[in-house]
């Protein structure tokens, strides 16, 4: 018996060259041949060749911009063996061509593509030959072809980002430019090039599998094995389904390919896999051999499978109106905290092995436990999925449409369904995978400009004046149903009497920032029952900053160079709103990303703390869910990423990950004027009134020690206050509410409130030196404070930083010189008497230098 599989599979990854190339476009273009490697990109070879500057520098974005307009050819020559060519199927397999692409093999076209989402299968049985094959990739240019593909079906359409012709071209739609990223349109080979020969090979592999039971603890696994051949009746299955240590859970020998796979487990048999913070992940292996009759090893195929269940609840809600819409695992009901995902990069050929996995690690360090995969890049390198699986990441899965009033016409939508199915079919049985959306904001878009008929339900869109809900609530959503059991909604935000409904499905809210230009202590007022997007802009690590130019001089926050920096519109205006509004801050370099920074980390940091106040217990759950935009940057640039492009965290990212502890503390304060009666406007009293809470994402009570101390700034007074609280499990606690402490009431404006720092810590009374969570709340704006002197104490001993102080510390940020350390916290308040410990990887006996709000660096 053969113990390696008749099919084989060889990367064809050898001895590539790539030129420019004359056409339509381009005349007389003089080639240059030079070698090259696959996957690649144009402009990464042209790169490595010192042929184009680092368009990521400077102002280089700009001298690139010809690439994508000129049409370029990847070629190479491979041979086959005797015993590959004369099998019954030798196919090249091409995991993804970018974008528009002629296929020539030994001068005869066999494929093309205009679909940078699809693999392409191609038979060259009676093409192909023994020795020097000649392959040829022609790349035609992706901007030209856009172009005549939306002349010819229909013209220009409304957008938001990028150029309208992006509409009409299923290529990652950020390649076009957005406001977050470059305009840099790659052209290649971004994904393997196989050379696959068989007589059978194992194809689609369904896998299905489900968890229920009073205690979620009953299994089942369904597989449904597709065998490529036209005699698959003469082929036999070996499945085996191994635990994490390699233990065989189950199998079966000689099963006929033609019938479909039930295995049903005993009580406790199989374990679930659970979200993070909700129980472990185990995974199993499914390993599949396919065997000819004589026994022989045909061809074999390993897949990674998990037990859970997974639905989307949206029923209505005690006290409020709407309907909720929360994520439910295993019969437990998820508060989702995450972010938002961009591409990684703008050239996805320069991900190095790992970075997908060091992304999901920070999550997992945030305290996050669910990614949205963003509808304008690409559907995600496995590595990611897979990591998010190992993790325990939930992902919300689009689409990739963004942003746009697309077309919708055959030849287009046939190119969707197919990227529709081979989307489906692979991310389908990732078990962190719980949702597939339409699209990113389009029905947005649509109603923003008076096309979007919520009266219509015919189903007949293609004629309308939104053509692309045909694409997404007809073509895209049998897709789902029939190859998966993930949810489908039609769009992201979507639900209600429009998408921005708060009430109902899950909601963009950008009135801080864009929109209505909200101050962010609105944001209780601002929620929504799942908001899937917000967010606040800040600057990357100084260290980012500086490799965005080796000119010196243009590393100032106002110079050409920053501004490139930045692609959202009036960012100038909209960040000094906020840092005005708040702060008193310099402009130079190093004040500006530290007060953009703690601008963003008390911005985010009230959304979730706000929010999650919100997740009050089965059938209250008023919020379930925050995604901030974003994680990640595609460059070195500010946005409103949490880390920036080199995986170094903001502030940000910090004041959310004590927002999504287990156990955290929350306080709100707010002005209520109460005029002495209705026949007067001078007369009043003006009460300084705060609401205490705590939240507990375990699934059980907690009992929890409370404390309570205040400090006026201007006399050093201060006061204490506990109470003994049982928080609910899986829910928000409201626990104390009333007067600030100290605080007098007021009878006129004209009178200054008491400058008075609240401070909350959380206990556990049988571990009273631990503080499970704290949050120290300021008057604000924090402009009109005088900040005294702290007497900050910094003590290194090893890897630990010891923070203390004499009088309370906004906004306190920990760094080094030379390359950065690891902090596990940062941006923290302190308060006297309560010693913070923040441990820091890669000190190596540096000083820790320390800046915070009202130090004397502004």
């Amino acid at each position: 018996m053969s113990t390696s599989p008749i099919a084989k599979r060889t990367v064809l990854d050898r001895d590539w060259q790539f030129s420019q190339v004359s056409s339509q476009h381009w005349l007389d273009v003089k080639e240059s041949w030079n070698p090259c490697k696959v996957p690649t990109s144009v402009h990464s070879e042209l790169k490595k060749l010192g042929k184009i500057p680092d368009p990521y520098k400077d102002l280089n974005e700009w001298e690139v911009q010809w690439i994508q307009e000129g049409d370029w050819v990847f070629k190479t020559s491979f041979d086959i063996d005797e015993f590959q060519l004369k099998q019954d199927n030798v196919d090249l397999l091409f995991d993804g061509l970018d974008t528009y692409c002629t296929i020539v093999l030994n001068g005869r076209t066999i494929a093309t593509t205009e679909n940078m989402f699809l693999s392409h299968r191609v038979s060259i049985k009676g093409v192909a030959q023994a020795k020097d094959n000649e392959l040829e990739l022609r790349f035609a240019s992706p901007w030209h072809e856009a172009r005549l593909a939306e002349e010819k079906n229909g013209g220009p359409k409304p957008l938001w980002n990028g150029a309208s012709n992006r509409l009409y071209s299923r290529k990652a739609q950020y390649g076009w430019g957005w406001d977050w990223g470059p305009i840099i349109m790659t052209v290649g080979p971004w994904k393997d090039i196989h050379l696959e020969t068989y007589p059978a090979r194992i194809g689609d592999v369904r896998i299905d599998t489900t968890l229920t039971g009073s205690q979620y603890n009953v299994a089942s696994l369904n597989a449904a094995i597709v065998i490529a051949s036209s005699t698959s009746n003469a082929y036999k299955l070996d499945v085996t389904l191994k635990d994490a240590a390699g233990h065989v859970v189950k199998s079966v020998s000689g099963h006929s390919p033609l019938d479909a796979m039930k295995w049903d487990f005993k009580d406790g048999e199989i374990d679930g896999w659970y979200p993070r913070g909700y129980g472990e992940q185990p995974l199993y292996t499914l390993e599949i051999q396919l065997k000819d009759k004589d026994g022989a090893l045909v061809d074999q195929s390993v897949k990674r499978v998990a037990f859970r269940s997974a639905k989307l609840v949206q029923e209505p809600l005690h006290d409020q109106e709407g309907t909720s819409f929360v994520f439910e695992i295993n019969g437990i009901r998820v508060f989702c905290g995450g972010s938002n995902w961009i591409p990684a990069d703008n050239f996805l050929t320069e991900i190095e092995p790992g970075r997908y996995k060091k992304w999901v690690e920070l999550l997992v360090r945030g305290n996050q436990n669910m990614l949205r995969v963003w509808g304008g890049g690409v559907y995600e390198a496995d590595e990611l999925y897979d990591a998010c699986d190992e993790y325990g990441i939930l992902v919300w899965q689009d689409f990739m449409f963004g942003c746009g009033l697309y077309p919708s016409y055959p030849q287009l939508n046939d190119s969707i369904k197919s990227e529709a199915e081979q989307a489906v079919i692979r991310l389908r049985d990732h078990p962190s995978v719980v949702i597939f959306a339409g699209n990113n904001e389009d029905y947005a878009l649509a109603e923003s400009i008076g096309v979007m008929d919520y009266n219509d339900n015919s189903g007949n869109y293609m004629n309308s004046k939104f053509p692309a809900r045909h694409i997404y609530e007809v073509l895209l959503p049998e897709v789902v149903d029939r190859l998966s059991t993930v949810f489908y909604h039609r769009s992201s935000p979507y639900g209600g009497k429009t998408s921005a409904d708060q009430t109902v499905g899950d909601i963009h809210q950008w009135n801080v920032w864009h929109g209505t230009q909200e101050p962010w202590n609105n944001w209780d007022n601002l929620a929504g029952r799942f908001v899937s997007e917000f967010g606040m802009q800040g600057y990357p690590d100084l260290r980012t900053v500086n490799e965005w130019s080796d000119d010196k001089s243009q590393l100032f926050p106002q110079s050409r160079v920053s501004v490139n920096h930045n692609k959202a519109d009036g960012f100038e205006r909209r960040l000094e709103l906020y840092l005005m509004e708040n702060f008193r801050h310099a402009f130079d370099m190093p004040s500006y990303v530290y007060y953009t920074q703690i601008m963003q980390a008390e911005c985010l940091g009230a959304a979730y703390r706000l929010w999650r106040r919100n997740f009050k217990g089965r059938g209250k759950e008023y919020t379930s869910g925050a995604l901030v935009w974003q994680i990640n940057d595609c460059w070195p640039c500010v946005s409103w990423a949490i880390a920036d492009y080199y995986l170094r965290p903001k502030p940000a990212f910090f004041s959310i990950a004590r927002e999504l502890l287990p156990y955290t503390v929350g306080i709100a304060r707010k002005d209520i004027k109460k005029l002495k009666d209705k026949t007067t406007s001078a007369f009043s009293e003006i009460h300084q009134e705060m609401q205490l809470w705590g939240c507990n994402s375990t699934l059980v009570e907690k009992d929890v020690l409370v404390v309570l101390e205040t400090y006026n700034l201007s006399t050093d007074k201060r006061d204490k206050q506990s109470f003994n609280v049982k928080l609910s499990a899986n829910a928000s606690t409201e626990i104390w509410a009333g007067q600030v402490p100290g605080q007098p009431i007021r009878t006129t404006d004209a009178q200054v409130p008491e400058p008075i720092v609240v401070q909350a810590r959380l206990y556990d009374p049988t571990k009273p030196d631990i503080v499970l969570a704290r949050y120290s709340n300021w008057p604000e704006p924090w402009k009109y404070l005088t900040f005294p002197e702290p007497n900050l104490k910094v003590k290194v001993n090893g890897d630990k930083v010891e923070l203390s102080s004499e009088k309370p510390i906004k906004g306190v940020v920990l760094d080094v010189e030379g390359e950065d350390a690891e902090w596990s916290d940062q941006a923290l308040d302190l308060f006297p008497g309560d010693t913070q410990v923040v441990h820091a990887k890669g000190l190596n006996r540096r000083a820790v230098s320390t800046r915070y709000i009202g130090d004397g660096s502004a």
